[in-house]
Parts: structure tokens; C-alpha cells; sequence
């Protein structure tokens, strides 16, 4: 199946095959032909599968034959979570655009409100924007929304992670009631299903992403490894295995700092990306990063989704996340589009309840690797679906871990009893050594 067979207009394939995309995905294949004949959907893809150019070819194509849009109008909303996914999903459809006279801008915070807000004087037909930054458009009457004809929400289950609960009910109900919908998300969970039911008209529901699972063309394995010794192995893996180019997850900002000074004192290129560092200096390092002028990228979890790194080889947990669903959302950075990849994580015995979630999850246990020339000060407990941790001792067991150790009473020597010193100054004058 080619993109021409899913019905997308001329300028559209001239665009999809100067970029180098000549075969649509499976996401692609079912959502494209369902959205150009105007269904709502309701989506479930995994990260890496093309889900961007599912929802961005149709939305061009639909409105490639509308009016321009009035001052401070826009045709169609793309609600995104983060900064970092309004940016690429609008470089994306620019990209998509670039033989059709469209206006796509993005909003988002982190940046100054008065530029974008003189960007939609003009209109737009497609914007880009994260749910708070579009609030306070529209507050400033910078933006209308009374003609928007599309909605898309992208990556909706994230949205109601962060808490976007509320302002996504505030938005809707300033939308038209007649207008097309397509919701895109990592799974189909309970709350996705209860959005999914306020915002859409009988949509074609599309599952691509199999629930709960990894993508299987990531090689995934464990390296156990002291807690404290976690930095040291990376370094030591880094030198002796000559990765020429991966992202690194860690737990806090801190620790990404801990790194990246580690990295750069050993003449290591290298960049940073967490929530205190400005948006301008993280797309620079995004950048750079995919331009290969960096050799590794350190990120937080603000990294774990939306962010599009171009052919990744590698990703490194050296912490584990909070939650085991990041786990599986981390290692997604890589094996996208088609490629292969490969997960490392560095794990140390306080993380076993957290590797055991993660392999419950996934439904799979995950490979131990041992690394030659470092040896682990401690060995983490096997674990997962079929692997317990280790449970609590009971019974008298249980007793006895839990009682105190009793005091030794001192024992007289046997033998014959010392003579008690003399008494007097005299005595205690002969006793004291020469």
C-alpha cells in the first residue's frame, strides 16, 4: 500500500516523498482514508508509529480548500501536553505543507505571550497549543474559537495525567458542537474511554498500540549495579563501548546535572533537558542533539514523550521512573518509524518492587546482563509476573527477625578468686606500674 492508494491530494504525496515517507504505517493506513471521509476517531498508537501524519495529512488536506480564516480565527485546534510536542507537531505539518499555502503557528508557555498573540491577528488555519497557554489567548481575546471545524487532541492520555482535566473542559465548551474530533492515545484506559464519550459522535475506534506492551524491536536488558556505582558504570559502559549516540534518563534535575558535569569533564558532547531549564535552550539542545553535534542527551521524564529524536540507537535508564508506565514510554524514544533500538537500565537493589511493576506491566521479564571488568557490589533479586520479590519472613521466622538480641551476661572466670588489694594509699601506690 502506498500513500496515493489512501486518497491524499498531489501536493501532499510531492511533500511525503521529498521527505523520504513512501509507505504509510498501520496507524496511518486506518486513520487517513477514516478522517478524509470525516469520521471522529478515537486512536490508540504507540509512540514511534507515525500517529503525527495520522491526524496532520487529513486535517491539510481537509482544509487545503477553505477560506482563509478570520482575524484572531483558526480552522483547526491540535491540543498537544507539552512545549517540546507543539513544536515538532507544527514543524510537522509545516513540512507536510510546503507545496500548500497554509498558516500552522504554535502556543505554548514558556515563552512570551505577546508574539503569539500578534501572530493570530491574522488567523490561522491550524494551531498548535498546549491547553494552558491557549486559555490565556483566549482570555486576552487574542483568540476565538467559535470557528474551529477540527479537533484533534494528541496524546490525550497525557493530558489528563498532567492534570489537564479541568482547562480541557473549559476549552470545550467554547468549541462548536458541530465539528469533527479525533482523539489520539498511548492506551485506551478508563478516563480516555469516559473524554472519549463527552467529545465524540459515533467515532471508528483504531487500535495500533496493543496495551501495556513494549515495541518489539527494542533489544531491552538490566545491568545490575550498586545504587551508588550507577554513574561510575554508565561512564565505564560509555568508554568501553563507544555509544556514539544515545539519551540518558534520570530521575531529578539534580542528577541530570550530576551527569552532564561528569560527561563534560570527561570531554564527552553533551546537553541537558529538564523542566528549570528555559524552552529556548531546550529545543537548541534538541537540536543539536539530532543533528549529531552532541553525542548524548540527559533528560527527565519532561522528555519521555512527544519528544521526536530522529534514528536512536540507544536509551539508558540510569534511574528507574516513578511510575512503570514512563518506563515503557521512555524506551519509546527509540525503535520508531520502523527501526530497531535498544533499552539499557541500570538497576541497584532499593528499585526491585519498581522493576517488578515494570515487568508486570509489560507482561515479560527482562534479561540480565553482567558487565566485564565491573563487578556489582550487590546483585538485585529476580522479579517479575512470574517472580515475586522476596516476601516479608512469617511465622516463627518472623519472630525471631523481629526480636531483639538478648544482652550476654558476663561470665565469671573459673578459678581461684583474686585476693581484693590491700586497702589504704599504700596498696594503691604498689599496684602502679615501675
Amino acid at each position: 500500500m502506498s500513500f496515493k492508494d489512501l486518497g491524499l491530494i498531489e501536493p501532499l504525496l510531492k511533500a511525503l516523498d521529498e521527505l523520504g515517507h513512501h509507505t504509510p504505517t498501520p496507524i496511518q493506513a486506518k486513520a487517513i482514508p477514516a478522517a478524509l471521509a470525516g469520521r471522529d476517531l478515537i486512536a490508540a498508537a504507540q509512540t514511534g508509529t507515525g500517529k503525527t501524519a495520522g491526524f496532520a495529512l487529513p486535517l491539510i488536506q481537509l482544509l487545503s480548500q477553505a477560506p482563509p480564516a478570520g482575524p484572531n480565527s483558526v480552522h483547526a485546534l491540535v491540543l498537544v501536553p507539552t512545549r517540546e510536542l507543539a513544536q515538532q507537531v507544527s514543524d510537522t505539518l509545516r513540512d507536510y505543507t510546503r507545496h500548500i499555502r497554509m498558516k500552522v503557528y504554535a502556543a505554548y508557555g514558556g515563552v512570551s505571550l505577546n508574539p503569539q498573540m500578534m501572530a493570530l491577528r491574522g488567523g490561522a488555519d491550524i494551531l498548535v497549543a498546549t491547553p494552558g497557554r491557549l486559555l490565556d489567548l483566549q482570555t486576552k481575546n487574542a483568540l476565538r474559537l467559535s470557528g474551529i471545524r477540527l479537533l484533534v487532541l494528541d496524546e490525550a492520555d497525557r493530558m489528563l495525567d498532567m492534570g489537564f482535566s479541568r482547562e480541557i473542559g473549559e476549552i470545550l465548551a467554547m468549541l462548536p458542537k458541530r465539528r469533527q474530533t479525533m482523539l489520539f492515545s498511548a492506551t485506551f484506559s478508563d478516563p480516555i474511554r469516559a473524554l472519549a464519550a463527552t467529545l465524540l459522535h459515533y467515532p471508528m475506534e483504531i487500535d495500533a498500540s496493543p496495551r501495556n506492551t513494549t515495541v518489539s524491536a527494542i533489544r531491552q536488558s538490566l545491568i545490575p549495579c550498586d545504587k551508588q556505582r550507577k554513574l561510575e558504570l554508565f561512564c565505564y559502559l560509555l568508554r568501553t563501548r563507544r555509544w556514539p549516540r544515545l539519551l540518558v534518563f534520570a530521575k531529578t534535575r539534580k542528577r541530570v546535572d550530576e551527569v552532564l558535569t561528569s560527561l563534560r569533564y570527561s570531554n564527552v558532547s553533551s546537553d541537558a533537558i529538564h523542566g528549570e531549564i528555559p524552552q529556548h535552550a531546550r529545543l537548541a539542545a534538541l537540536r543539536r542533539f539530532n543533528a549529531g553535534e552532541t553525542q548524548v542527551l540527559v533528560a527527565t521524564d519532561v522528555a519521555a514523550r512527544g519528544l521526536d529524536i530522529t534514528s536512536l540507537p540507544l536509551v539508558v535508564n540510569l534511574d528507574l521512573p516513578v511510575n512503570p508506565e514512563g518506563y515503557v514510554h521512555r524506551i519509546g524514544r527509540t525503535a520508531r518509524a520502523g527501526e530497531v533500538g535498544e533499552a539499557i537500565t541500570l538497576i541497584c537493589a532499593d528499585e526491585a518492587l519498581q522493576l517488578s511493576a515494570i515487568e508486570t506491566l509489560i507482561g515479560k521479564q527482562l534479561p540480565r546482563r553482567e558487565v566485564e571488568g565491573f563487578e556489582p557490589k550487590h546483585r538485585v533479586p529476580a522479579t517479575g509476573p512470574n517472580k515475586p520479590p522476596p516476601a516479608r519472613p512469617e511465622g516463627k521466622n518472623a519472630a525471631n527477625a523481629k526480636a531483639k538480641p538478648e544482652k550476654k551476661k558476663k561470665k565469671k572466670k573459673a578459678g581461684v578468686k583474686p585476693a581484693a588489694p590491700a586497702a589504704g594509699r599504700r596498696s594503691r601506690q604498689k599496684s602502679r606500674p615501675d
